[in-house]
This record gives C-alpha cells, sequence and structure tokens, in this order.
C-alpha cells in the first residue's frame, strides 16, 4: 500500500466512523436480545436466527472498532489475535446456519406452527430503516477516509440491512396469511446470509490491508 493510499484517520471522518461502529454494536446487542426472546416465545425460528446473528455481528463489529481505534491512535492491530478472533466468528455463522436450517427442516416436517410476533415484526421493520442508512453512512466515511476497513463494514451492515427485510418478510407474510411454511423458509435464508458473512469471516475480509499481499 502506498503512501498515498494510507487512510486519512486524522479528521472528522475518522470520528464519525468510530460513533458508527459503537453504534452498530449497541444497537445489535439491543436488537439480538429482543429478537431471541421475542422468537422463544413466538417458537419462531426466523426471529431466533435474526437475533443470534444479531449478537455475532456484535462480535465482528468489535474486532472492526478495535483496528480502527488502532490506526487512529497510531498503534499496530496483532492480526495473529484479529484472524483467531474472526475465525472463531466464522465457525459461529456456519453454526448458526446449521441450527436453523435443522430446525427448519424439523418445522416443515413436524408442521410446527409458530405464533405471530408483532415485537418480531416491529423490530424487523425498524432496522429495515436504520441498518440501510449506517450502511450508507459508513461507506459515505469510508470513502473521506480512504478506508478499506470501514467500506468493507459498511458492506457488511448493508448485507444485515436486507437479512432484515427477509426476516421481516416472512414474520409478516405468516401474520397475514398464517402459511406454517414461511418461518422455516425464511429461516434457510438467513442460513445463506450466515454461510456467505462466515465465508467473509474466514477469509479475514473485514481486516486485510492491500499491503498483506506484498
Amino acid at each position: 500500500m502506498s503512501a498515498e493510499a494510507l487512510p486519512d484517520v486524522t479528521g472528522s471522518a475518522a470520528r464519525r466512523a468510530v460513533r458508527y461502529a459503537q453504534f452498530t454494536i449497541g444497537y445489535n446487542l439491543i436488537e439480538g436480545v429482543i429478537a431471541v426472546a421475542a422468537g422463544l416465545a413466538a417458537s419462531a425460528v426466523s426471529l431466533i436466527g435474526f437475533g443470534i446473528d444479531s449478537g455475532i455481528e456484535v462480535a465482528a463489529a468489535a474486532i472492526v472498532l478495535t483496528r480502527l481505534v488502532a490506526e487512529i491512535r497510531g498503534g499496530e492491530p496483532d492480526p495473529v489475535k484479529e484472524r483467531r478472533a474472526l475465525k472463531f466468528i466464522a465457525l459461529t455463522f456456519f453454526a448458526l446456519a446449521i441450527y436453523v436450517t435443522v430446525e427448519g427442516i424439523r418445522d416443515l416436517a413436524v408442521g410446527e406452527k409458530p405464533n405471530t410476533s408483532i415485537v418480531g415484526i416491529v423490530l424487523t421493520g425498524a432496522s429495515i430503516i436504520i441498518m440501510p442508512w449506517l450502511a450508507r453512512a459508513k461507506r459515505k466515511a469510508g470513502q473521506q477516509m480512504n478506508s478499506r476497513l470501514v467500506i468493507a463494514d459498511a458492506a457488511e451492515t448493508k448485507l444485515c440491512a436486507w437479512l432484515s427485510v427477509s426476516t421481516f418478510a416472512g414474520l409478516l407474510a405468516f401474520a397475514l396469511v398464517g402459511w406454517t411454511w414461511l418461518d422455516p423458509v425464511a429461516g434457510f435464508i438467513i442460513a445463506a446470509f450466515a454461510v456467505w458473512e462466515g465465508k467473509e469471516a474466514w477469509e479475514g475480509e473485514l481486516v486485510e490491508d492491500d499491503d498483506d499481499d506484498d
């Protein structure tokens, strides 16, 4: 990575990026707790999976924030610890994919009927509004900073926005038409997202720099 390509960590964009990362952690933590509780109450595997995913996102965002703060302070992050943590996060994503897939197949096989979750509909509906805005704000800050790390984090947040859409659609459609297969199918979509996110975490795409290949 050339000197010209180094991220600008001295301006207001860097400070905004830190605040966005902190907000991501706080929001996903609250979202995850509410989603899992509501999902358990309604026996909705898609909502439980959505909540677990939010918890995993907290861990991933914490790694990004640690790296970003280290860059701003002029320190050097520990790449070995980062990669080890990312691989653990990746395995957690894969475990989530297995969980919602197995539970979804079981629900389809036995005809398990979840309950309508108004809390889940409101929660995922709010995320549909908040996450796209947060993704755009992160991307703008990352472009102003010339930071691959922040831009990659923005892409991860955009993926979370699509996950919110799929979960919201499944919950709302079930509430309106009552088709029991909608919840497992929404869970399968979450599994696909989890595999994709797990692959990215395993490959360390959130924290790699251009000079890693040198």
